[in-house]
């Protein structure tokens, strides 16, 4: 994937002066008190704006929150207020929160300019040319930075980008792009994915695609107890899907023609109730009675995985492989969790995404361990299906204008 990129321009200088438009995902949860809980999507846009700012550029930045409707404002919901508080204080520059803005604004270089909620214009959801052109209009170069959003084909993700005169990717946006191609397109082999969860028909998609590029695909969760019963084993009142069996054997058929594997649990942790103070066991996977639960993956499928992991030239994990929230289920995501650091630190490259994956980076601490943790949740998930992601497709087609 090629993209003009926000730090080559800055480096060209071709900034100085200009009007810089920064799509960013300052999307951050709140609480009831209306105080942000979470600032990471914060944190990660803040060197973009900080780019722009250091190259004599004049700054609008331009963000989503929630879920509104469009033509409609609710001040308590959808203001970016608070957000723009915070960004005053982890940029280093006040930044002025602009409500109307579609016919213009007034900011110059050295300045910073926040643009309220961009889903509460009419025409945004569906790309309406006329809104992308008053976006294309409020700037000389537009820069996408907002890789979660990358998935949405919108007026400020993609419409913008194809009337604007320099279309860009930000340092985040690059560096999601730069990660993605490095984990699937350009991977080190062997290729070896993780795909967790409580569905195989929420990931379905994935495994289908993965299955044609990986050496090996390790699945955990209900997906695993799914694909057991897919190879003739009872997995007693586990969380499965048997109406998918057939998909499942599909995606077995496809990694066996091409010489790759899945490596199932031999040995399971299991109890009869969901619940950390449940009475559990390790047994064979041969031995999980019919009013028992798959939990966890036993220690000796946790060292078969581990062995696979650590010689990996690539991973790419999404979802844990046991109800890891829980101490007594914990223990094979965790063992998974140190197996992808020692190959990251040994020259794998390593990339995860997704929320729960994210997570149990944060729980098992190995933030600093892994090559790349991505930002986009639904943008992550539909790279991993093979799908062309919308604002990523804009910015190549710019890439030459």
């Amino acid at each position: 994937m090629r993209v003009q990129t926000l730090e080559a321009l800055a480096m060209a200088g071709k900034l100085a002066g200009k009007r810089v438009l920064i799509r960013s995902d300052l999307n951050a949860p709140h609480d009831d008190a209306g105080n942000i809980t979470n600032e990471n999507r914060l944190v990660a846009s803040v060197p973009a704006i900080r780019l722009a700012l250091d190259a004599g550029a004049a700054v609008l930045v331009m963000s989503h929150r929630g879920r509104p409707t469009e033509g409609e404002f609710n001040e308590e919901k959808d203001t970016l207020a608070s957000i723009a508080v915070r960004m005053s204080q982890l940029v280093g520059t006040p930044i002025r929160l602009a409500r109307d803005y579609l016919d213009g604004v007034d900011v110059k270089p050295g300045q910073v300019v926040m643009l309220e909620n961009c889903r509460c214009n009419k025409g945004e959801k569906k790309n309406v040319e006329e809104l992308a052109k008053q976006y294309a209009a409020l700037c000389d170069v537009f820069v996408n930075d907002a890789f979660g959003t990358a998935h949405r084909a919108q007026a400020s993700t993609v419409g913008v980008a194809e009337q604007v005169a320099i279309a860009c990717a930000g340092p985040l946006m690059a560096a999601e792009i730069d990660a993605l191609t490095k984990a699937v397109a350009e991977a080190k082999h062997p290729l070896v994915a993780i795909v967790g969860g409580s569905k195989v028909s929420t990931k379905l998609t994935i495994l289908n695609n993965l299955a044609h590029k990986v050496d090996q695909l390790i699945v955990g969760g209900g997906i695993a107890n799914t694909f057991l019963l897919a190879a003739g084993y009872k997995v007693g009142k586990s969380l499965a899907e048997p109406e998918l069996v057939e998909e499942c054997q599909k995606v077995l058929a496809t990694l066996k023609e091409k010489g790759a594997e899945l490596p199932l649990p031999t040995d399971v942790v299991v109890a009869k109730e969901f619940s950390e103070t449940a009475e559990h066991r390790t047994c064979r996977i041969e031995d999980v009675a019919e009013d028992e639960m798959i939990l966890d993956v036993g220690p000796e499928t946790s060292a078969r995985l581990c062995d696979i992991l650590r010689k990996a030239g690539t991973i790419v994990w999404n979802g844990p492989v046991g109800v890891f929230e829980m101490a007594p289920y914990a223990q094979g995501t965790a063992d998974m969790a140190k197996a992808i650091a020692e190959s990251t630190q040994n020259g794998a490259f390593s990339i995860a995404g997704g929320g729960d994956t994210i997570a149990a980076v944060g729980k098992f601490e190995i933030a600093d361990k892994v090559s790349y943790i991505s930002t986009g949740g639904g943008a992550f998930l539909e790279f991993l299906e093979g799908k062309t992601l919308p604002a990523i497709a804009a910015l190549e087609a710019r890439y030459d204008a």
